[in-house]
Order: C-alpha cells, then sequence, then structure tokens
C-alpha cells in the first residue's frame, strides 16, 4: 500500500465498499427492529448499539475499541475452560 496517499485518495477507493456496509447494517438493523414486539432488551442488541457509537467517535483506535467490545474479557484458565467445552474437537 502506498503511504503517501492523500485522504481524498483513500477516501474515493473506500467509499463505494463502505457505503455497502453501511446500507448492510442499516438493512440488518431494520429486520431485527421490525420483528420486535417492543424495544430489544436484549445484551447483543445494546453491544451492537455501542460499536456504532464507538465507529462514530474521532479516534485513531475505533478498530481496537470495537475489537474489544466484541471480545471475552481474558481468562487464565482460558486452557481448561475450552478444554472441558462441549463440542471439543480431539
Amino acid at each position: 500500500m502506498n503511504l503517501t496517499n492523500t485522504q481524498p485518495q483513500h477516501l474515493a477507493r473506500e467509499f463505494l465498499p463502505i457505503r455497502a456496509k453501511i446500507l448492510e447494517i442499516a438493512a440488518a438493523l431494520d429486520r431485527i427492529q421490525r420483528v420486535a414486539v417492543e424495544d430489544v432488551d436484549d445484551p447483543r442488541w445494546q453491544q451492537l448499539q455501542e460499536g456504532l457509537r464507538l465507529l462514530l467517535e474521532v479516534d485513531n483506535k475505533r478498530t481496537e475499541q470495537v475489537q474489544l467490545l466484541f471480545s471475552r474479557a481474558y481468562d487464565e484458565r482460558w486452557r481448561e475452560t475450552f478444554a472441558n467445552a462441549p463440542g471439543k474437537c480431539d
């Protein structure tokens, strides 16, 4: 990747793919709300809303923040936890 590209050059290259992803997200959110009889009271819905809020932040660490939002907290005993998980393949 050429690091000397200007912001308008990056925007020209990324605009249509980003636009398509935003439209896809909007459609998915509409589908979820369309079938909900009442407000969605689900932690996953709250997570999605927080993820969207993070995307609007003016920060160079959006990717990291969104990744952390959707990640599990670190568990020092993860080997034992996943070794005993149902469906584990040996």
